[in-house]
């Protein structure tokens, strides 16, 4: 396993790069450049048909930095500053634990004080160069795929809050007994408070700037396929604790690598399990029996019902049924990898069941009934 990106250039080049990137960081960043890509892809193509319109704006041009600009980036400034020139101060501590590094009061105040003074400058000397002696307001028209930026950024910050926010809520008895750790750990995230969080974050601000919700879903849907798809390519790298159950069952094709069929994950970043020998660092553990490997089956079955997606959608023309499609396709391949993965698990009466299983059959319910309201709708409308 590689839980940091220097484990996996070491593994590549047989070099030892110290850097504080880690693995399931970094996927979770491709991921959301994954996504941008295939919505944006999906924005443009909803203009040329003339489903989504740009749209005007007035804007004051020629004005200098106002204070509080001037004031936002010098604060932003400081804080990079902050946090950058102690964490090179102190590069070992940030190598073994970028996280506690980050997340601590720690940090150097000169290094804060020069940052915030170049970037304060910055937005002064950049509004500057602009400046008129008279400023004037004008009309721009914004392009639909011009927002998206904005857009990732808000589902972004609430996406992570409703990952972190549903990840404690299925860990709840981890989450009381460290609960400042539950909040603040950028590891145990759920995908599914993200979608549900993350989501409405982006239809509010798609809906804020003239694109109709029923449009902005079908946009999202392949994209979150997608990125759902890169993303677990981290999980699974890193070993994050996302596994299956103990797998000791013979493998079904003697040609299937065992790692693709029951894996130790050794090395793993979650540190679950027993300490290998001849290994010094943090992340010396390895699983004492072999589990299915399940964030690499949900990459697969992630990157083909996105292939799917991507395929279909310039053939279906109601708008809302692939975002329904796309709900149907996470909710079945969730509910099945359910049977192999590990989870927490919820009980009424006799009935067990995880919350991924749940809020899946929920997606299942919308999706079905998304598809259903779509397409009476449009019938209703030829009428």
């Amino acid at each position: 396993m590689f839980p940091t990106v220097s484990h996996f250039l070491e593994y590549l080049f047989g070099v030892n790069i110290p850097l504080p990137f880690n693995t399931f960081g970094v996927f979770v960043a491709l991921a959301f450049v994954a996504g941008y890509w295939a919505m944006s892809k999906e924005l443009q193509r909803k203009e040329a048909l003339s489903l989504i319109f740009p749209i005007k704006k007035k804007t004051v041009i020629g004005e200098p930095a106002s204070v509080m600009e001037i004031g936002t980036n010098a604060f932003f400034g400081f804080l990079v500053g902050y946090k950058l020139v102690y964490g090179l101060m102190n590069y070992n501590a940030l190598i073994n634990d970028a996280q506690t590094v980050i997340l601590s009061s720690e940090g150097n105040l000169l290094g804060g004080l020069v940052a915030a003074g170049i970037f304060g400058y910055l937005a002064y000397s950049d509004k500057q160069k602009a400046k008129l002696p008279t400023p004037k307001t004008v009309e721009v028209s914004i392009r639909p795929h011009q927002l998206l930026s904005s857009i990732v950024i808000w589902a972004a910050v609430w996406g992570f809050f409703g990952a972190k926010l549903f990840d404690n809520l299925e860990n709840w008895d981890s989450f009381v007994k460290d609960p400042v750790g539950g909040l603040l750990s950028f590891s145990g995230l759920t995908f599914y408070g993200g979608l549900i969080c993350g989501g409405a974050a982006v239809i509010y601000i798609a809906r804020k700037n003239g694109i109709k919700p029923i449009h902005m879903l079908d946009v999202g849907g392949p994209g979150m396929m997608l990125a759902y798809g890169v993303g677990r390519i981290g999980c699974h790298l890193s070993g994050d604790g996302d596994w299956g159950i103990v797998n000791l069952n013979p493998k079904p094709f003697s040609w299937l690598p065992d790692w693709m069929w029951a894996y130790t994950y050794p090395n793993n970043v979650a540190q679950e399990g027993l300490p290998m020998a001849n290994c010094v660092g943090r992340f010396c553990f390895e699983l004492p029996q072999p589990v299915y490997p399940t964030p690499l089956y949900e990459v697969f079955m992630a990157l083909v019902l996105f292939g799917i997606l991507w395929a279909i959608r310039k053939y279906i023309k109601t708008p809302g049924v692939i975002f329904g499609i796309y709900l149907i396709m996470a909710g079945v391949e969730r509910v099945l990898i359910e049977s192999i993965r590990v989870n927490s698990k919820y009980h009424i009466g006799n009935l067990a069941f995880t919350q991924a299983e749940l809020i899946s059959t929920i997606l299942i319910l919308v999706g079905l009934g998304l598809i259903f309201y779509a397409n009476n709708r449009k019938k209703n409308a030829v009428v």
